[in-house]
């Protein structure tokens, strides 16, 4: 306990240093220290993916389709926060309310049409996001995308917003399009590590990654015969995001526990702040989806950040 009590400490005092207004240093506190690991580390569970990806994602497991299903895990779970759109804010949320944190995913698209030209157009407002109780809000933003114009030129006015209404701003920072594509892809390090200093460049206050693969195929220079393992590009990505806290994707649902366990020990000892896990656990059943989340806090609370 009193190892505890000392990093918890330890954690706050880095988390006092920040510049933040009072909203969003209370906000963040929440996230941050009075759900999930509690220890300045973040375990979010999200549920955007009915929208970006459609009803497929949850044929694996039908009960998996009511969003009631979420909400219970995210609180019997015990993760730091819930991020969804605003229909399923304003549909399920209610019961639910200060029993667990909400981030609320200000836009979106779907996977129809193709994301050679990818944008992700608003559907709801910072002040929704207040109105709702949330404690932070998501953004999309598809960096390197042909309409990324748009999508900053976007952005500008809910940063805008978050800093007069005292809301934290969580950027889902993806690179995509042609020219993505045709400079090693989204996954590549180049990508990757760009998607983390837009981040902090532009202004947000946690950024979602997805970890960097090794392809360096038609990557500029230097990246292009950069040559280092996992746990390097991780770093790298990490460093570029500076004093944005770091999510990384908890990816494809995988069904073996111990390569999830050993996923989220590899992302904390890179230095991210977290892990936003969703279809690997909403879709196990719920007793093994909180089984694996006790595994995952166990991981989490030997990295106070």
């Amino acid at each position: 306990m009193k190892q505890s009590l000392q990093a918890l400490s330890k954690a706050s005092e880095k988390f006092s240093q920040l510049s933040l207004s009072h909203g969003k240093r209370t906000r963040l506190w929440r996230l941050l220290y009075g759900h999930g690991p509690r220890n300045g580390s973040l375990l979010v569970l999200p549920l955007d993916q009915g929208l970006e990806h459609g009803p497929t994602d949850f044929f694996p497991n039908p009960p998996a389709l009511d969003p009631d299903y979420q909400f219970r895990l995210a609180v019997e779970g015990n993760f730091s926060a819930i991020a969804l759109g605003i229909g399923l804010a304003e549909k399920y949320m209610a019961e639910y309310c200060g029993r667990i944190p909400l981030i609320l995913k200000l836009n979106g698209k779907t996977n129809i049409a193709s994301d050679a030209e990818a944008t992700s157009p608003l559907f709801a407002s910072v002040e929704d996001a207040v109105r709702l109780g949330a404690d932070a809000v998501g953004y999309t933003m598809y960096v390197g995308s042909p309409r990324q114009h748009d999508e900053i030129r976007q952005f500008e006015k809910v940063r805008q917003d978050c800093e007069r209404f005292g809301m934290p701003l969580v950027l889902w920072s993806y690179p995509r399009g042609a020219a993505i594509d045709a400079k090693g892809g989204k996954n590549s390090l180049y990508a990757q590590d760009y998607a983390a200093r837009v981040a902090l460049e532009l202004g947000a206050d946690i950024v979602k990654l997805h970890e960097p693969n090794d392809e360096r195929t038609n990557a500029p220079a230097p990246y292009d015969t950069l040559v280092e393992d996992a746990a390097a590009r991780s770093q790298r990505v990490v460093r570029s995001a500076g004093r944005t806290m770091v999510l990384f994707s908890g990816g494809e649902k995988n069904d073996d526990d111990a390569a999830v366990l050993r996923k989220v020990e590899f992302y904390m000892a890179s230095g991210a702040s977290g892990v936003m896990f969703g279809r690997n656990m909403w879709l196990r059943p719920l007793d093994q989806a909180i089984a694996l989340t006790k595994s995952v806090h166990e991981i989490m609370a030997k990295y106070p950040r």
